[in-house]
């Protein structure tokens, strides 16, 4: 494909950030998420049409509102690139199936273009107020299964009758999820992960739902020891200024489990891949 169409799916992708970010910021607010003006959640000012210009309106007016110069969360211009990247991702992801399927490709791109993005949805509000929406995750989980009765094949129709392994794949990696939180009382992992890995196992399947779920573990783990060594090194006065960020910081997992499932879902990474990289 042509790096123009690339860059014209990127910024696409960057638009529909930007009304990811409009979700993630409304959502049980009891304000309206399809219309409304955007306003400066400052000086409450109407924003114009130049200054909701996904990135370029961020970087032009250095990260401040042009009224009050509070800062503007870097949230916006993360979540907008965030996205615009991952519908370049899905879109190279798929590429083969263009040759023989236009219309299977474009379906595909669309599809889980739509997955994904309430997946980041899913993944921010996670980390800024430390809880999975019954709503969003039920969404995703639906759409997951409806995930299995795609065809990925070049023959036949767009659609098949799934096999049982297809159908058992969500509950069975969300059954230890389950078990995880019903044993703590909630205390170890939220049931928000649970319904979360029921739709991610739908999506990939036992086997490369096995490994998203350990790599998940490894970048959690990764992250926990990052976090660990930062408090440690930071003098009393800087450790004071990080905020909420301590030791007994209640550290989300969905973003893991999100980020995992991505890198498996673009590179086909199954459990004996992960278990080929320990044999000597």
């Amino acid at each position: 494909m042509n790096t123009l169409v690339f860059i014209f799916i990127f910024l696409l992708g960057t638009i529909i950030g930007s009304f990811l970010n409009v979700v993630i910021f409304r959502f049980n607010t009891g304000k309206t998420i399809v219309t409304g003006r955007s306003i400066c959640m400052t000086c409450n000012r109407t924003l114009r049409w130049y200054e909701l210009i996904p990135l370029f309106s961020f970087l032009i007016q250095s990260g401040k509102c042009r009224r009050c110069a509070e800062k503007i969360s870097h949230q916006y211009p993360l979540v907008e690139f965030i996205t615009g990247l991952m519908f370049v991702l899905v879109a190279y992801h798929f590429i083969p199936i263009i040759f023989f399927s236009p219309l299977l490709y474009l379906l595909l791109v669309i599809f889980f273009a739509f997955i994904f993005s309430i997946l980041i949805v899913i993944s921010v509000y996670d980390i800024r107020h430390k809880v999975i929406p019954d709503k969003l995750v039920f969404v995703f989980s639906l759409a997951a299964f409806l995930s299995i009765f795609i065809n990925y094949s070049d023959f036949g129709t767009l659609f098949v009758l799934p096999r049982a392994s297809a159908i058992l794949a969500g509950p069975l990696l969300a059954l230890p999820f389950f078990l995880i939180w019903l044993l703590s009382k909630g205390k170890w992992m939220g049931l928000g992960d649970a319904k979360l890995m029921l739709g991610l196992g739908w999506i990939l399947g036992i086997y490369m739902g096995l490994a998203s779920m350990i790599l998940a573990f490894w970048i959690g783990a990764i992250v926990g020891l990052f976090i660990m060594f930062f408090l440690k090194n930071l003098p009393a006065l800087k450790r004071e200024q990080a905020g909420k960020l301590n030791m007994k910081t209640e550290i989300p997992f969905a973003p893991f489990l999100i980020i995992s499932a991505f890198i498996v879902f673009l590179f086909s990474i199954d459990i004996f891949t992960l278990a080929a990289l320990f044999q000597f």
